[in-house]
């Protein structure tokens, strides 16, 4: 008689698992199973049980014992709160008076268990109640006895399993449906543009990260657009180098298996532009770096976790929202970590994964709205980027001038310098350099018109007077030279070198 219900267990498994859920545990003796909703993170946890118990107690104690492994493994899923709902099923209720065990739920601060015993004298009123709890029907029925109940029993165990193992199936080729071309490609590309720094100049100097493209406000002001995404392959330093390519090794082939090849470009190459773009609105630094795009291979997993939240939590989620938190934080404490790129980033792989979608699955208005979406963000942030004030960049350009002046590169130096707009406070100062560089050009009239400019801009700014003394010494004009020297002196009265200059020219008057 007992097989009969054997039957209803794996039938009430088969029913749950066709709508939606999955198998999460099953013992040794397959008597017990627990499944959970594959659509629903938060809807309960099912326990369901295949036994013949005599007394109360023995139930009691079984749903204690189950509240302890319940609690256990809501703590290994990350879970605040479990509601579960336990479902005996028996061919004839214990002896005694057990409904009291069932009748007020076990709880503790967690876990939440609601039981029900189903057995031949209430089988279909409490099928009813389930079909009402779960939203669905259930075809669940008590097989006549027949003399090959036995077999059929097992053929259908089979089949049960059978879907179940399928649907584990479907899960894992979802995080197979590519290869990973393009992480190897980005990593080799990556890792040669490093040497190419290092054999130009040093991946750490200024000067060259700005050559190869790195991220440079004012250079994309002046139309060099290609910079918001030219830094995607370059890399500071060879700590940054190690770093990024590792977290490229190890994610990007998860998310290209996961969108496919050509997905994965697309949700790399956005990202990365994305990262260039929060960068450019929000940092006045020189950067570059994989980061923004890596950061893209994180927004695309989270938006699979989206799409599929379950299986997300199941499988990788916890790990990708830890590891998130963590980089995140770090960005706002340590210093020189462009966290605006990282951020921008995670939002643009976010994004572009909304657009192109997961593989195999029909196109949905969400796309187009996803694209609608991105379209418009990206257009408005390039346009407060390219329409606001200039941020106060004078310092760096200044900086990067005299580098290049340093190294005898006068016209890269005259590039740096036109950035600096004529009205700017620092504008003196570009003036100064220009009129350094036609110094050692030996064009000293238009060294005297510069110094000339940068004394009407700031009439305190001693070393332009100074410089303009060397400069009519050199043409034996030695008494403007004498009323230049005077006036530098005026403004710094204990610099040496401007008494010593003083002294050679009275003399030769």
């Amino acid at each position: 008689m007992s097989i009969r219900f054997d039957f209803v267990y794996w039938q009430m498994m088969f029913q749950l698992l066709k709508a939606d859920h999955e198998i999460v545990y099953l013992s040794s003796d397959e008597r017990e199973a627990w499944l959970q909703s594959t659509r629903e993170r938060k809807a309960p946890l099912v326990r369901l049980v295949r036994a013949d118990i005599d007394w109360g107690i023995s139930l009691k104690r079984d749903i204690q014992r189950a509240l302890i492994a319940v609690d256990e493994w809501r703590r290994k899923q990350f879970r605040r709160q479990l509601h579960v709902i336990n479902i005996y099923v028996m061919m004839y209720p214990p002896v005694d008076d057990w409904e009291l065990h069932v009748q007020h739920s076990l709880t503790n601060d967690r876990v939440h268990i609601e039981t029900f015993v189903m057995h031949a004298g209430n089988m279909y009123p409490i099928l009813h109640e389930l079909c009402e709890r779960f939203q669905q029907s259930m075809k669940v029925y008590v097989p006549d006895d027949s003399p090959i109940l036995y077999d059929e029993l097992q053929s259908f165990k089979k089949h049960v399993l059978s879907f179940a193992e399928q649907m584990y199936e479907n899960e894992r080729r979802m995080f197979e449906r590519g290869k990973a071309r393009w992480t190897y490609v980005f990593i080799a590309l990556q890792i040669a543009m490093f040497f190419i720094l290092e054999l130009n100049g040093g991946s750490t100097n200024t000067l060259t990260l700005i050559e190869y493209g790195a991220k440079f406000n004012p250079l994309i002001l002046q139309g060099e657009w290609w910079r918001f995404f030219t830094p995607i392959v370059l890399h500071i330093g060879f700590l940054h180098l190690i770093m990024n390519t590792f977290a490229l090794y190890y994610l990007g082939p998860l998310v290209e298996k996961l969108y496919g090849s050509s997905r994965f470009l697309f949700i790399y190459i956005f990202a990365g532009f994305a990262g260039s773009l929060a960068s450019f609105l929000f940092s006045p630094s020189v950067s570059a770096g994989a980061s923004g795009a890596i950061f893209g291979c994180f927004g695309a997993l989270l938006y699979f976790g989206k799409v599929h939240p379950h299986l997300f939590f199941r499988t990788i989620g916890m790990n990708v929202l830890t590891v998130i938190g963590i980089n995140v934080a770090f960005g706002f404490v340590v210093p020189n970590i462009d966290n605006a790129g990282h951020i921008g980033g995670l939002v643009g792989g976010f994004l572009a994964a909304s657009i192109v979608h997961l593989p195999k699955e029909r196109p949905r208005l969400g796309q187009w709205l996803a694209a609608l979406l991105t379209a418009i963000v990206t257009a408005t942030c390039l346009y407060i980027g390219f329409q606001r004030p200039p941020a106060d960049e004078a310092q760096l350009v200044l900086a990067l001038s005299k580098q290049y002046i340093d190294e005898r590169e006068y016209g890269e130096a005259e590039r740096m310098l036109a950035l600096i707009h004529p009205r700017d406070a620092e504008a003196y100062k570009a003036d100064f350099l220009r009129a350094y560089i036609r110094i050692q050009q030996k064009d000293y009239d238009a060294a005297k018109q510069y110094l000339y400019d940068a004394i009407e801009k700031n009439e305190r700014f001693h070393e332009a007077f100074y410089y303009l003394a060397l400069l009519y010494a050199e043409e034996k004009n030695y008494e403007k030279a004498k009323q230049a020297v005077e006036r530098a002196l005026q403004l710094q009265p204990d610099d040496s070198q401007y008494k010593q200059l003083l002294r050679e020219l009275e003399q030769l008057l």
